[in-house]
């Protein structure tokens, strides 16, 4: 077992999957644009998908002409904290794939595949002092004209990443809930064989 950021885990996982959280308390402070790409270039290193690599990025850095655009999108309940992110960005993906000859096909695992890249996002940022933190609290109808998302993409999710700041500059009932969350056991989320679990 492993002991890390007030959490526990039940086999001898790496302290790092542990020490990963989302918080939603950000210093504010801006991000130099090679950190971003570098978070952002370690996304696309995700597991490619037979290398059709369907997902895409959408991102504005705090302050920029585009900041507002994003995060008008938002829920009203992550504007109430994402206002201190430095960069704010949302994940996209390609529903299809196209073949060697040049015809378009359902992809099946294309959220799937973003969501890896989402991992990857995280970790990276982890990895460079910044948290990440991703939202399905967005307007994603609105998203697709606001971002020009051409037909056959469908947005995922939203992602905040920034440094983390103290929690007492959150409004009072997110600061209670601003701890790492602990997990499941293993044994309700993982099964062999076949699905024996609870039945939520």
């Amino acid at each position: 077992m492993t002991k890390a950021n007030s959490r526990q885990s039940e086999y001898a996982v790496d302290p790092l999957f542990l020490e990963r959280w989302s918080p939603r308390a950000f210093t504010g402070e801006t991000m130099p644009a090679d950190d971003l790409l570098t978070i952002l270039d370690a996304a696309h290193w995700a597991p490619s998908a037979s290398n059709f690599q369907p997902w895409r990025f959408i991102y504005a850095h705090n302050g920029s002409e585009q900041w507002q655009t994003l995060f008008d999108l938002l829920m009203d309940g992550n504007k109430r904290w994402v206002d201190k992110a430095s960069v704010l960005l949302f994940v996209v993906s390609r529903t299809y794939n196209v073949s060697r000859e040049g015809e378009k096909k359902p992809s099946a695992t294309h959220s799937f595949d973003a969501g890896a890249a989402w991992f990857s996002m995280a970790m990276q940022s982890q990895l460079l002092g910044y948290h990440a933190h991703g939202m399905g609290g967005i307007y994603r109808d609105k998203a697709v004209e606001a971002l020009d998302i051409p037909d056959g993409y469908q947005v995922e999710a939203a992602v905040a990443i920034g440094k983390i700041a103290d929690k007492d500059t959150l409004p009072d009932d997110l600061r209670e809930r601003e701890v790492p969350s602990g997990r499941l056991p293993l044994a309700d989320v993982a099964f062999e064989g076949k699905f024996t679990g609870k039945i939520d």
